[in-house]
């Protein structure tokens, strides 16, 4: 029975050699690099959108339009300093995190070099690298302590170094971007004051539209398959949280 020689080859393999004075058109690689402030935009953005909207359909049960305004404006302060202020805590958090291991492996490295090395040697063993091949970049990084200890924590622990500004750009990230998205919902309330009802349908729609629009652009930036599926799930949670606050206010206005 005829075989495939082709198919069974076990030819080894060969590796392509590359000629240094050979030229090359240049290549250039763009990736996604501010994913931090975007998760900031969509914290703030998607709480902003959420909570005031849920408080507001949830307080229009009430038929007061100003009760409506007023206690929709001072959450929306109230939430946007809060989340600011989280913002600030978890970008100081990630330093204090970042320098508490980075002088754990700065002692690691001055009183255990060999257990450092054979960390080095295990991280590219599962890539084919023998210890042999190591040999010129561990004796490189020995050389300075400094570069020893940045390449254990980038590739052992997998940290990046914090910007010291990272935690005043999340917190006004956050903050802002809860205050902007808060507004969207109460738009309405300042508008429509004789029929609290039509000022919560308005509401209800234009946060909606904001919370699709809002969801598509989140999803085309951080490179989602399904976009629309991202915007139909952001505007659904909108809706069921406000639901769930609009319900309990009537249930509470009965009693």
């Amino acid at each position: 029975m005829p075989t495939n020689s082709a198919a069974t080859s076990t030819a080894p393999y060969t590796p392509i050699l590359v000629d240094p004075d050979a030229t090359s058109p240049p290549h250039s690689e763009t990736h996604f690099d501010s994913a931090d402030v975007v998760r900031d935009l969509c914290v703030g953005l998607s709480d902003g959108l959420t909570v005031p909207f849920a408080l507001s359909a949830g307080l229009s049960a009430l038929q007061n339009p100003a009760l409506v305004v007023t206690a929709g404006l001072a959450e929306i302060v109230a939430g946007a300093i809060s989340m600011g202020l989280g913002g600030w805590l978890a970008g100081r958090s990630e330093i204090n995190h970042y320098d508490a291991e980075r002088r754990r492996e700065l002692k690691e490295v001055r009183e255990m070099p060999d257990a450092e090395v054979q960390e080095i040697v295990d991280i590219f063993e599962p890539y084919g690298i023998s210890r042999d091949a190591l040999a010129p970049l561990i004796s490189q990084l020995q050389a300075n302590e400094e570069q020893f200890v940045d390449f254990m924590m980038k590739f052992e622990l997998n940290l990046e170094r914090p910007s010291p500004r990272r935690s005043w750009i999340s917190a006004l990230t956050i903050g802002l971007s809860y205050l902007a998205g808060g507004l969207v919902p109460l738009i309405p309330y300042f508008f429509i004051r004789d029929d609290i009802r039509v000022a919560l349908f308005v509401s209800a729609g234009l946060t909606v539209f904001v919370l699709l629009i809002f969801g598509y652009i989140k999803a085309r930036v951080l490179g989602v398959k399904n976009a629309y599926a991202s915007a139909l799930e952001t505007a659904l949670i909108g809706i069921l949280a406000a639901a769930v606050a609009w319900g309990v206010a009537s249930l509470v206005q009965e009693k």
